[in-house]
C-alpha cells in the first residue's frame, strides 16, 4: 500500500514555485499529508577562487541564511496561510545533496519539485536540480514544469 504522509516541496522563491505550488497542495489534501517546504542556499564551495576572507564569508552567510528564512516565512504566510503546520528549513550547501540528505533523514514519501526547462548549454553548465534529485532521491520525485502548468 502506498502511504504518502510526508511531501517535501523544494523552492527557490520563483514565480516557478507558485505555478508548482498547487500540485502540492493538491497532493497534500488528497492524501492528508503534512508539508515541508526546503530552500537551499548554495555554500561557499560555489565562490572558489575568489578572495574575500573568512570574515566577508561569516557576514554574507549570515545575512543570506537570514534573508532565506524571511523568505521562506513570507512564501508561507501568502501562498499556504490555508495549511495548518507546514513547516521549512534553509541549509546550505550543493542542492540535490541536501534535498536528498534532508529527505532521507526526514523520512519524506514524496517530493514534489519544479522544473526549470533549461536546454542545451545552460544544462551542461547549471546542471539540474530538478534531475539530480530524481536520480538519488530515497523516495519517489514528482516533476512538474512550471512553464507547460495550464492556468
Amino acid at each position: 500500500m502506498v502511504e504518502v504522509k510526508k511531501i517535501l516541496f523544494p523552492i527557490d522563491f520563483t514565480e516557478s514555485a507558485k505555478k508548482v505550488l498547487p500540485y502540492v497542495k493538491y497532493f497534500a489534501k488528497s492524501f492528508g499529508a503534512s508539508v515541508t517546504l526546503i530552500h537551499v542556499v548554495r555554500g561557499p564551495e560555489e565562490f572558489t577562487g575568489f578572495e574575500f576572507g573568512s570574515a566577508w564569508w561569516s557576514n554574507f552567510e549570515k545575512e543570506v541564511m537570514d534573508g532565506a528564512r524571511t523568505a521562506m516565512e513570507h512564501f508561507i504566510a501568502d501562498e499556504l496561510s490555508d495549511f495548518k503546520g507546514v513547516d521549512y528549513m534553509v541549509l546550505m550547501g550543493d542542492m540535490v545533496d541536501e534535498i536528498n540528505k534532508f529527505a532521507e533523514q526526514k523520512k519524506i514519501d514524496l517530493i514534489i519539485m519544479g522544473t526549470h526547462g533549461r536546454k542545451g548549454l545552460e544544462k551542461v553548465m547549471f546542471g539540474s536540480v530538478a534531475e539530480g534529485v530524481v536520480k538519488r532521491a530515497s523516495c519517489p520525485v514528482l516533476t512538474v514544469n512550471p512553464y507547460k502548468v495550464r492556468s
